[in-house]
């Protein structure tokens, strides 16, 4: 059995961690709020922006977005968090992306990446080739930052430099759920169905010219709800760790504690032993 000094500073240290745990859960909570309710209010114009999309796009003669080719060059956009300390939020990441390399379609195509996040950089730059780092855009997360970062992606589609692209993201469910995302960024998905277009849409000035200006916005949304997304999950999956942490943490302390009251009374009663047997000895 350890010492008493040992069993204190023991305590003590894991009395620190758990006040570091229990104020870690609590920023995360704050921004959790403020982040959840961001991506809760703009999920319906993006998700609604996104469907006009597939549904026009198939239609529109402009097929520059929409047309599939063969699929030489991959570009995958992997998107974590900066910070680590937040469960397998980063580690889900990095198995989806090893996921993806394996799809069948894939298989004779170059696949690069670009990423958001410092924390899926550092696990892919040791083997995979990182065409961008994007990391600082969670220093200050905006729309006009992320719209930067799509028109790139955009450019890299229609200069053919890449003839797929993929994001791969945390999708926001609630404080305790993240749900994995891998969704086709371009060529934009066309809708099979053209339910869209049958209802009675007056389109004005026409329809193309709506369509071309609508694609690239669509475009711009759908990037920033991932990254909203990711975001919003980044901090739900770190209050969640942090509160099983701060749980561990006390339970620990109190096993401690308990052991430390034993340890104390066995070393009160070996005193005492000592003081009665050398009071009979003197006694003899």
């Amino acid at each position: 059995m350890a010492n008493l000094k040992e069993i204190r500073i023991r305590i003590g240290s894991v009395s620190s961690t758990m006040q570091i745990t229990s104020a870690m859960k609590m920023v995360s909570a704050a921004k959790l709020k403020k982040a959840q309710d961001a991506i809760t209010a703009m999920r319906p114009y993006s998700n609604k922006l996104s469907e006009l999309m597939n549904s026009f796009s198939g239609s529109s003669e402009d097929k520059s977005f929409s047309l599939k080719r063969k699929i030489n060059k991959v570009l995958i956009v992997a998107i974590s968090s900066n910070r680590g300390l937040c469960g397998a939020f980063n580690a889900n990441i990095f198995k989806e992306v090893n996921n993806l390399k394996s799809k069948p379609e894939y298989k004779n195509s170059e696949i690069h990446f670009l990423t958001i996040g410092k924390k899926i950089n550092d696990s892919l730059s040791k083997t995979e080739k990182i065409i961008k780092n994007e990391s600082e855009l969670f220093d200050n997360l905006n729309y006009q930052n992320v719209s930067s970062i799509c028109e790139n992606l955009m450019t890299y589609y229609l200069s053919h430099e890449y003839d797929h692209v993929e994001l791969v993201y945390n999708s926001f469910k609630n404080a305790a759920t993240q749900i994995i995302k891998s969704e086709q960024f371009l060529p934009i998905p066309v809708s099979e169905s053209n339910d869209s277009l049958k209802m009675d849409y007056i389109f004005e000035p026409s329809q193309e010219s709506i369509v071309n200006t609508l694609i690239p916005k669509s475009l711009k949304m759908q990037l920033f709800k991932a990254v909203r997304d990711s975001f919003a999950s980044e901090h739900g999956a770190r209050m969640t760790a942090m509160h099983k942490a701060t749980d561990n943490a006390s339970e620990l302390r109190d096993e401690l504690k308990l052991t430390y009251n034993k340890a104390r009374q066995a070393s009160i009663t070996n005193e005492i032993l000592e003081i009665v047997g050398g009071a009979e000895a003197l006694n003899n």
